[in-house]
């Protein structure tokens, strides 16, 4: 899958700094990840997915108009 391939691409800059991301699912153009290792909790982590991983992913995947690093696929209805 592309999505995933994008991913590789980002991932040896996340684990240099002990971190990764797992990939969720993607549905209605929103990629749904999950930051794993030192990157959950980070306070850099938001900063990663929407200056980083983001512009990436909607770059180089068509379709993809977003990231939700939340952890949870799909978002839970509040």
């Amino acid at each position: 899958m592309q999505i995933e391939r994008v991913l590789e691409k980002v991932r040896p800059f996340l684990n240099r700094d002990g971190g990764d991301v797992t990939y969720l699912g993607f549905k209605d153009g929103t990629v749904y990840l999950k930051m794993t290792g030192a990157c959950e909790g980070c306070l850099y982590a938001e900063a990663d997915i929407t200056s980083g991983i983001e512009i990436i992913l909607v770059d180089e995947v068509p379709g993809v108009t977003g990231v939700d690093a939340s952890g949870v696929f799909p978002p839970e209805e509040k």
